[in-house]
């Protein structure tokens, strides 16, 4: 596994954590900067994506809510949320090129979601890569 993909995948595993102990993304990557829990501390392309996915959660909810056709984000699965989460901030705010981050997000989908997440992880980071222009 590449180096930027494992960092994306550990970004996904902090968002993913944080909702699930009911604490702010930002506090704990702060935490886990201060006091790593694994061998190898976070590195600053994890700790960019989940800042930057803090910096705009808000915009990154509403957008992935207006997009998803049908889906709220809590009917979501929840590593569902935090793979779209991390691809949405990729696509819209990054330097990394649409294609590579939605690529990215659709192989995390199919390495740690449901049978249909890569499909829908695809198309609404494509809608997302297609009305960016538009966002203001």
């Amino acid at each position: 596994m590449a180096a930027r993909t494992k960092s994306r995948r550990r970004a996904i595993d902090l968002l993913f954590e944080a909702e699930q102990r009911k604490v702010n993304a930002g506090e704990l990557l702060k935490e886990r900067l201060a006091a790593p829990v694994t061998e190898a501390p976070l590195n600053e392309f994890t700790a960019d994506l989940v800042s930057g996915v803090v910096d705009n959660w808000n915009q990154i909810n509403d957008l992935l809510t207006t997009y998803s056709q049908g889906w709220t984000l809590e009917r979501m699965p929840a590593v569902d949320r935090a793979i779209l989460r991390v691809g949405a901030f990729e696509v819209l705010y990054s330097e990394v090129p649409e294609g590579v981050a939605i690529s990215e997000a659709v192989a995390l989908a199919t390495e740690l979601s449901t049978d249909d997440s890569p499909k829908f992880v695809n198309g609404l980071l494509a809608r997302l890569a297609e009305v960016k222009p538009t966002l203001a």
